[in-house]
């Protein structure tokens, strides 16, 4: 059974969702159906195609069962079929819930026949945690459309 998704925050919700389950057939759920698919994570490693990306999600899950992503300070920009969030993700690994990062992350969703879903996440450590806090104006402004 194929889900349907009415929203790109509908798409990112259950991306992140997944992860804190380790459900790897859920998070892969999310992506488009394309093989032009794109995933880096924080270690910089481009994947590309849903095989690497499937790959490379069980392999975090094996060493993460238990990871838990906290987004804040979201910036998005909406087009009537594509969308980009750029959102600062907080990580809390492990029983211990210790927070790690923060994290800046980029996700690229796109509207087809089977409404949206994830084209691209790209996810990186911030260089300083006084960048990832500086855009509290962004934040306020709220989403932006693309025409």
């Amino acid at each position: 059974m194929i889900v349907v998704f009415a929203t790109p925050e509908d798409v990112e919700t259950a991306f992140y969702e997944a992860i804190a389950r380790a459900d790897l057939v859920a998070l892969m759920s999310v992506w488009a159906d394309d093989e032009e698919i794109v995933c880096i994570h924080p270690t910089g490693q481009r994947l590309t195609g849903a095989e690497a990306i499937r790959n490379s999600w069980r392999g975090i899950f094996a060493n993460n069962p238990r990871l838990m992503v906290r987004l804040s300070r979201g910036v998005r920009w909406n087009g009537m079929l594509l969308s980009v969030h750029n959102v600062v993700e907080t990580l809390y690994i492990g029983e211990e819930r210790k927070p790690q990062g923060p994290m800046l992350a980029t996700n690229v969703f796109q509207r087809g026949a089977s409404g949206w879903r994830l084209l691209a996440h790209h996810s990186s450590t911030a260089a300083d945690r006084d960048v990832a806090d500086s855009s509290e104006a962004s934040e306020r402004s709220g989403p932006r459309t693309l025409h």
